[in-house]
């Protein structure tokens, strides 16, 4: 048993994972560019995560760049048979740290190829296309050609599974007339609920659905009643959030980022916390619906 065990699993392609996953994303330097301020604390982060029983890692070479992924390399290479490591592209990062679009098929070649060095495997176990749109909200526009240079290389054994992250629906249902589309990764959180109808949707079709920014992301989450539920209950607000989170659906798979051991402890104690109905009634009135 571990400390996760009670938020239960869920399929992610073939691959069974713990429904509370980690993000590797704050592990690199400030605004995820650089190296980390502290690379033994940030080392003893990843195996912490994995000895609590984590076995779904999220992260991506354009982090750093490059820096997350080299990370989880030396502190977990080789990786543990169970150990799902989930990356994506379709950006990278300018010399002023900006975030820039990068979806053409040679540099969707390119980025796979980076992951694999990097991770230093032979197959990556799940690749999602990021849409960059406004980068936390979702833009129409066909996905085909970006979502057809990955399924080739599926095909071509570099990749084991295909998601998609920072989509809509008709983008979903695009990429699904391509190849497989085994999780969707989009902004998702308590406050944040724009995508509430979309995940009612992938729950009834056991698609496993990532909220990426679950505590709120650059602006952690702020709310009178998170904060009065979470005195209420003993616990942090972030832990509340997380727990409700996890209650939401069956198919949330939480990926919580932190560069900290005793957040990283905390975060994961979430999968035991336990909301009342009247609880999660209070809860639910806080979401702001942006569109």
């Amino acid at each position: 048993m571990t400390a996760i065990d009670a938020a239960g699993t869920f399929q992610l392609g073939d691959r069974t994972v713990r429904r509370m996953g980690y993000g590797a994303m704050q592990l690199a330097g400030p605004h995820v560019f650089g190296p980390p301020k502290d690379k033994r604390a940030a080392l003893a982060v990843l195996r912490e995560a994995v000895a609590q029983g984590v076995n779904h890692i999220d992260t991506s070479d354009f982090y750093g760049p490059h820096v997350t992924n080299q990370l989880i390399r030396e502190a977990l290479h080789p990786y543990a048979p169970d150990l799902v490591i989930v990356t994506k592209v379709g950006a990278v990062r300018g010399a002023d740290a900006s975030w820039n679009p990068a979806a053409t098929p040679a540099q969707l070649v390119h980025a796979v190829h980076d992951n694999l060095r990097n991770l230093g495997v032979e197959r990556l176990d799940v690749v999602n296309f990021r849409c960059m749109g406004d980068q936390q909200r979702p833009v129409e526009g066909s996905i085909a050609s970006q979502f057809e240079t990955l399924a080739d290389l599926q095909r071509k054994g570099l990749i084991q599974h295909l998601g998609l992250s920072n989509v809509t629906s008709a983008q979903i249902a695009e990429g699904r007339r391509i190849a497989d589309v085994v999780c969707i990764q989009n902004h998702y959180n308590l406050v944040h609920r724009d995508d509430d109808h979309l995940l009612d949707e992938l729950t009834e079709v056991g698609t496993a659905y990532v909220p990426f920014f679950p505590l709120g992301g650059f602006s952690p989450l702020q709310s009178a009643t998170l904060s009065e539920v979470a005195a209420e209950l003993g616990a942090t607000a972030m832990q509340v959030a997380l727990a409700w989170l996890l209650l939401r659906a069956p198919n949330v798979l939480l990926i919580p980022g932190t560069s900290s051991a005793v957040h990283l402890k905390e975060n994961n104690a979430a999968a035991n916390l336990r909301l009342p109905p009247e609880v999660v009634e209070r809860l639910n009135s806080i979401a702001v619906i942006s569109r």
